[in-house]
Order: C-alpha cells, then sequence, then structure tokens
C-alpha cells in the first residue's frame, strides 16, 4: 500500500460541540489496483466489512481524486457509481458501503465531524441522504483543504477544533457551490447573460422582456432564474434597480424627483411608497443616512 495518513482520533473538549463543529477525524489514503479495502489499519470504530457495511454516529465528507468505486446506502441500495473527483457525504445513523473498483484502486481524502451547524443545513435541505454525491471534477482548492486540515490536526495546537469547524464550514460551502453550478452548468451562460441585460437596460427591461431576448418560455425561464439566484425576474430587477437608486442618492446631488423619473417612476409618490418598503427609510431619509453624521450636521447648519 502506498503511503498513506491516518488520524486515529481527535479530542473533542467540553467547548468545541457548542461551537457548532467538533471533527473526530481527517487524513488520506491511496490504494492501488488490487489492494484490500478497507486497510486494517484504520481505527477500530471505522473499520467495516464492503458486504456489511456500517453505520456512524458523525458525518463523513469523503473526496476521490483518483480511481473509481461504487456507494450503496440504506437510501440508495443500488450501487452507485464513484469516479474521480467524486465527493460524497455520508451521515450519522445513516447505513452505508462504498469501496474502489478493484482495477483501480483510489485516492480519498476524507473528515469526519458532528455538530448543530451541519445538523441544521441538512434539516433546512441543503443537504440530503437522497442525493449524498456529486462529481465536481478535480479541485485544488479542495484538496488544499483537506491538507490544511490534517496539518491542524496532526499539530492540535490550542483552539484546534475551532479551526477545523472552520475548514470543514468552507468544504461544506465549495461543496454546495460545486453542485449547484453543476446543476446550472446547461444554462448558466444564459443566466449570467440575463443579469448583464438587466443591469444595462435599467430602468425599462422587464422579466417577459428578458426571457424573450433570451429566447426561453416566460414560465421556465422564471423557475430557472429563481433557483439559479434565489430571487424571482421581477423581484431580481427590483432590487438592481433600488441598488442603482441608492448610489444616485449617495454619490449625487439629483433631486430626488429627477432620481425617481431616472429609475422609472413616473409617479413619485410611489416612488417613495416602494423605496420606503424596500427600505425603511424615505429617499431624503436614506441619503442623510448614507452620508453621514457630519453631512446631517452641516445641513442644520
Amino acid at each position: 500500500m502506498k503511503d498513506a495518513i491516518h488520524l486515529k482520533y481527535l479530542t473533542i473538549g467540553p467547548g468545541d460541540l457548542p461551537w457548532g463543529t467538533a471533527v473526530n477525524s481527517v487524513g488520506f489514503q491511496e490504494l492501488g489496483p488490487g489492494e484490500a479495502y478497507p486497510p486494517s489499519n484504520h481505527p477500530v470504530r471505522y473499520l467495516f466489512s464492503v458486504e456489511r457495511g456500517r453505520i456512524l454516529d458523525e458525518y463523513q465528507l469523503l473526496y476521490i481524486t483518483k480511481g473509481r468505486g461504487q456507494f450503496r446506502s440504506a437510501t440508495l441500495p443500488h450501487p452507485v457509481p464513484i469516479e474521480e473527483g467524486s465527493l460524497f457525504l455520508l451521515f450519522p445513523g445513516e447505513w452505508h458501503s462504498y469501496r474502489p473498483d478493484a482495477d483501480t484502486g483510489w485516492k480519498e481524502y476524507w473528515i469526519g465531524f458532528k455538530g448543530s451547524q451541519m445538523d441544521s443545513w441538512v434539516s433546512n435541505g441543503f443537504f440530503s441522504p437522497q442525493a449524498p454525491l456529486w462529481n465536481i471534477g478535480l479541485r485544488s482548492d479542495v484538496v488544499d483543504l483537506y491538507k490544511e486540515a490534517i496539518d491542524a490536526a496532526g499539530a492540535q495546537q490550542s483552539g484546534f477544533q475551532q479551526r477545523l469547524s472552520g475548514i470543514v464550514a468552507h468544504l461544506m460551502g465549495l461543496a454546495w457551490f460545486y453542485r449547484r453550478n453543476q446543476a446550472f452548468s446547461e444554462v448558466e451562460d444564459k443566466m449570467d447573460r440575463a443579469k448583464i441585460l438587466i443591469s444595462s437596460q435599467l430602468p425599462d427591461i422587464t422579466p417577459e422582456g428578458l426571457a424573450e431576448s433570451l429566447c426561453m418560455g416566460y414560465s421556465n425561464f422564471r423557475r430557472i432564474f429563481k433557483e439559479y439566484t434565489g430571487l424571482s425576474p421581477a423581484r431580481y430587477i427590483l432590487q438592481m434597480r433600488l441598488n442603482k437608486i441608492k448610489e444616485k442618492l449617495t454619490n449625487t446631488s439629483l433631486p430626488v424627483k429627477q432620481i425617481a423619473a431616472e429609475s422609472g417612476y413616473a409617479n413619485e409618490d410611489y416612488f417613495y411608497t416602494v423605496f420606503r418598503r424596500m427600505t425603511g427609510m424615505t429617499p431624503t431619509e436614506y441619503r442623510l443616512h448614507a452620508h453621514g453624521p457630519a453631512q446631517k450636521n452641516s445641513r442644520k447648519s
């Protein structure tokens, strides 16, 4: 077997879990074709038989950077292919089994952790046993984070668990980011074009006109745009208009009435109503707030 690092366990102090995340194990291993898996030098509580599988009391995030294999779980009982660049998540209390193919072996990085932060992400639907595996490709930033975690766990300096907690959050953030962008790879160019069109054609752009410019049906465009940005096209356009209005209120001395007209609001009273609903202030109050105490005092004198 090739060189590998195994950290048998990490200490978790009384103040670590209240932080939100505590890491139990982190490491990597590389196995050549035909080598036994899992190797026998794992800590006893992490050993498992590929045939029988196992159940852990922690999350584990694994990243395969070489080779291929298969994954199964209680939720996904039929073998799911694992490829070079696959990232997959194990859930506490969830039976699972995985292995490299005998003709390729593989190189894997892993980090095991638990805590309320990850529980919250799962309960809010960001991660799920129904979709535990996705292929993000070979990413140097992900590998670098695993290596940083291995170094931090090896040194175990004061506060190392909090440092590892930050690395876990970064890893999960990248996992979500790459997963989301992978799902939108086919429409990413159109969504980026949509945002450019909105920015360049304010205040005249409409959601329906935007969909037509992209040669998309409006219902389909609205659904994809909201999934991609988190906002409906109408809400996104409104937010962009508001941002430009704020810039003018902050960086120019243009009258509010002129700013309203340039922003597509023919009715100044309606403009005041919309702006106050969105910001909690009138345009005049926002301008004074943005200019700070010195500007307010100069106006009073």
